[in-house]
């Protein structure tokens, strides 16, 4: 399990560190179409790179804003154009769980107006809203309007975490050292509880 974590979160940088904002754009696209791959791990890393001076702090928000807007039209479509049987049927290939989705349509229907904008900086919530958008056909404009605002907002959020974290890594480093059995201990439980989840449940269903 941890081999595997290993090997996303290195194959992340990789893209980060060869494509330069491309490459942020790109998985956070990958990540806002509901395929499992962390914004989490994804921005934070890129804002790390940002306290080298490599990267604009600003400009890794817009590639990550543009990406996630690029991504979530996918989910949209898959909305607008499939209703309720073809989310349901991407829920089974990507492997949603019932209560994420559901979650998710609850709070559409509670924030109809600002959902797309208010779910896009929330964790679980921002990767699905964009399917009961589509559901309910929101107008594409104002989709992708609150879609790139919102996404810009949690890029940036992230992108300052890593940077911040970098500025002070003389500092911060061998306390988060000292941390590191604790902390892949606490990954691996959660990507075994995700899995579990996402997999075991349903083939139990």
């Amino acid at each position: 399990m941890t081999n595997i974590i290993l090997a996303v979160t290195t194959w992340i940088t990789h893209i980060i560190a060869a494509l330069s904002y491309p490459g942020v754009a790109l998985l956070m696209a990958i990540e806002s179409a509901a395929i499992p791959l962390p914004s989490e791990v994804i921005m934070p890393f890129a804002g790390f790179l940002a306290s080298t001076g490599r990267f604009s702090l600003l400009a890794l928000a817009l590639a990550g804003a543009i990406g996630s807007t690029v991504g979530s039209l996918v989910t949209y479509y898959i909305g607008y154009h499939g209703g309720n049987a073809w989310a349901k049927r991407y829920e089974r290939a990507v492997h949603v769980s019932k209560g994420e989705l559901g979650f998710t349509e609850k709070f559409f229907k509670r924030f109809p107006h600002s959902s797309t904008l208010i779910g896009r900086v929330l964790p679980v919530v921002r990767t699905f809203i964009s399917i009961p958008a589509g559901i309910a056909k929101v107008p594409i404009g104002r989709f992708l309007t609150y879609a790139f605002i919102g996404s810009f907002v949690w890029s940036y959020f992230l992108a300052f975490l890593g940077k911040k974290l970098g500025d002070n890594w003389d500092t911060l480093g061998k306390y988060f050292h000292k941390l590191d059995a604790v902390i892949v201990f606490i990954i691996v439980i959660a990507v075994g509880w995700w899995i579990w989840k996402h997999f075991l449940q349903a083939k139990r269903a």
